[in-house]
C-alpha cells in the first residue's frame, strides 16, 4: 500500500505558533467550562478539581502517544492511519470513525450554546429559546464551514482573533477570581484528592466528563499535511495546547466551587461561567464571559470541522468511505466534498435537535455520550504507539517512558472510565455513544469487502524510520500531487 502524503492540501501552510493556537481553541476552554462544569460538578461535587487533574495524567500520556506516532506517520487521518498501521485495520478504522461521529455529534452540542451565548448578549429570556438558539446557531455553524472551505491559512486568521481575545478575557478573570472575597465556600486542598468521588464507579463518571473538556487538542494532528516540519511541529503544539487548557480548567472549576453555590450551579447548568462573571464583576463580568464564551465555541466549531473533514478526506483517500470525500478543491486546497457532505448532516442534525429538549438536556446527554467515543480512539492511539516502538523502548529511558508506559497507562485509563462509566450514564447517552460506534461498521465492512488497499497496510515500525524526527519538510510533503485515480479540482 502506498502511504506517500501532501495529496492535494496545502503543505506548509500553519507554523509552530498557529498549531499551539489550534491546539487551545480546539479544547475551547471558555465553551468547556460552561457547557461542562455543571455536568461535572453535577456528577462529582467538589471533587470536580480532582477529576480533572486525575484525567490530565493519563490525558498526557495520549498527547505523548499522538507525539511520537506524529513522528514517524505525517497523515491527515492521524490515529485513523497510525491505529491500522500497528494494531489492526479494523481497529483504525474504528478510531477515526469514532472521532468522526464524535464531532459530528459536537458541532450539534456546540452550535447550540454559540446561539444561546449570542441572544444572551442581548436578552437572557432569548437564550433559553431553543429554535432561536438553534437558528443563530446554524447561522454561526455555516459561517465557519465556509471559513474552513477557505483554507487553512484563513481558518488561522480567523483562530488568532476569536481565541486570542477568549483567553486575554478568561486570564482577566482568573486573576480577579483570585482576589475575589464574596464566597460561598473555602478553598480546601481535599477537593484534589479523592475523597469527594462516590466511590470508583463515580471517579469514573467524573473523569469522562473531564475527557470532554481536554478533547480537541489533537487537531494539530490532523493538520499534519498542511503545517512545516509536522513531524515535531505537531506533537509539540498538541502539548503546549493542552498544558494551557489544563491550567484554565483548574483555575475556573475551582473558582466555581469557592464562589458559586450549589444552587446557582445547578439553576445554570448552560450558563454557569456567566453566572461566574457577574458574581466576580457585577453589570460587566457576566457579559464579558459570554462573549468570551461564544467566541470559544465558534473557535471549536471551526477546528472540530479541521478535525471531521481532514478524517474524511484521508478516509476518501484511501477509499475506506466514498473517493469523493477525498477530493480537494483546486483553488483552496480543501476537502470540499467532505465539508459539504459535514455541514449538510450537522444542519440536519442540528434541526432535528429541536425536539429532544433544552439546550441544557440535549448538552448533558451529548457531552457523555462524545466522552464514551473519545475515550475509544484515544486509548486505541495510546495502544499503537506502544506497537510502534516496541523495538525502540528499551533503547532509552526517554524512549520506555514517555513512548511508552505513560502511553499505555493512559490507554487503559482511557477503556477503563469507558467500561466503567457505561452503568452510569442515562440510556440515551450509552446508546447515543455506543450506537454511533456501531454505525461504522457498515462503511467498515462494506469497503473491506471491495478491497481498500487500507486492509492491507504497510507496518508502522519506528526503528525503521531513519531520523524521522529531522526529515525535510519536501520529504514530508512531496508535493501536492493527489494519489493517482482521486480526483483533486473542483
Amino acid at each position: 500500500m502506498s502511504y506517500s502524503r501532501g495529496r492535494g492540501l496545502q503543505a506548509n501552510a500553519l507554523g509552530t505558533f498557529d498549531t499551539v493556537v489550534m491546539a487551545v481553541a480546539g479544547s475551547a476552554p471558555a465553551y468547556s467550562l460552561a457547557a461542562t462544569t455543571a455536568v461535572l460538578v453535577g456528577a462529582v461535587g467538589l471533587a470536580s478539581p480532582a477529576a480533572l487533574l486525575y484525567c490530565a495524567i493519563p490525558m498526557l500520556g495520549i498527547a505523548l502517544a499522538f507525539s511520537y506516532l506524529s513522528r514517524i506517520d505525517v497523515s491527515a487521518g492521524a490515529s485513523y492511519s497510525w491505529v491500522g498501521r500497528t494494531l489492526h485495520p479494523f481497529l483504525g478504522f474504528i478510531s477515526g470513525w469514532a472521532l468522526v461521529i464524535s464531532a459530528t455529534i459536537f458541532m450539534v452540542a456546540g452550535s447550540l450554546p454559540a446561539g444561546s451565548m449570542t441572544l444572551a448578549l442581548f436578552d437572557e429570556q432569548l437564550a433559553e429559546n431553543t429554535a432561536l438558539s438553534t437558528a443563530v446557531g446554524a447561522a454561526w455553524f455555516v459561517i465557519m464551514l465556509l471559513v474552513v472551505l477557505g483554507g487553512a491559512r484563513l481558518t488561522v486568521r480567523a483562530q488568532l482573533v476569536m481565541s486570542g481575545i477568549e483567553l486575554v478575557i478568561l486570564a482577566i478573570f482568573a486573576v480577579l477570581a483570585l482576589l475575589h472575597t464574596g464566597n460561598a465556600r473555602t478553598f480546601d486542598w481535599s477537593w484534589l484528592g479523592f475523597g469527594h468521588f462516590d466511590g470508583m464507579a463515580g471517579f469514573a463518571s467524573g473523569a469522562l466528563i473531564a475527557a470532554f473538556y481536554y478533547w480537541g487538542w489533537d487537531v494539530t494532528s490532523n493538520l499534519s499535511e498542511e503545517t512545516r516540519n509536522s513531524r515535531r511541529t505537531t506533537g509539540l503544539a498538541g502539548l503546549i495546547g493542552l498544558g494551557i487548557v489544563f491550567l484554565l480548567f483548574e483555575v475556573f472549576t475551582i473558582a466555581v466551587n469557592v464562589i458559586l453555590s450549589s444552587s446557582q450551579i445547578e439553576e445554570n447548568d448552560a450558563n454557569v461561567l456567566a453566572v461566574l462573571g457577574e458574581e466576580i464583576w457585577p453589570g460587566w463580568g457576566g457579559k464579558l464571559l459570554i462573549v468570551s464564551v461564544m467566541l470559544s465555541t465558534i473557535a471549536t466549531l471551526e477546528t472540530t470541522l479541521i478535525q471531521v473533514t481532514r478524517s474524511l478526506f484521508a478516509m476518501g483517500r484511501d477509499r475506506t468511505m466514498p473517493s469523493a470525500l477525498g477530493r480537494v478543491h483546486r483553488r483552496w486546497n480543501t476537502p470540499w466534498v467532505a465539508i459539504v457532505v459535514v455541514g449538510t448532516v450537522a444542519l440536519m442534525m442540528l434541526i432535528a435537535s429541536n425536539a429532544l429538549g433544552s439546550v441544557g438536556d440535549i448538552l448533558s446527554d451529548a457531552i457523555s455520550a462524545i466522552g464514551l467515543q473519545i475515550a475509544v480512539y484515544y486509548g486505541l492511539a495510546g495502544l499503537a504507539v506502544v506497537v510502534a516502538y516496541r523495538k525502540m523502548l528499551l533503547t532509552s529511558a526517554a524512549n520506555f517512558i514517555l513512548g511508552g508506559l505513560w502511553p499505555l497507562l493512559g490507554a487503559l485509563f482511557m477503556f477503563w472510565i469507558f467500561f466503567e462509566s457505561l452503568g452510569e450514564l442515562s440510556t440515551a447517552a450509552v446508546n447515543i455513544g455506543i450506537g454511533g460506534l456501531a454505525v461504522g461498521l457498515i462503511p467498515m465492512l462494506w469497503y473491506w469487502r471491495k478491497g481498500s488497499e487500507y486492509y492491507r497496510p504497510a507496518k508502522l515500525d519506528a526503528s525503521r524510520t531513519v531520523e524521522a524526527d529531522y526529515v525535510p519538510d519536501e520529504a514530508a510533503h512531496p508535493d501536492s500531487r493527489v494519489h493517482e485515480g482521486l480526483p483533486t479540482d473542483f
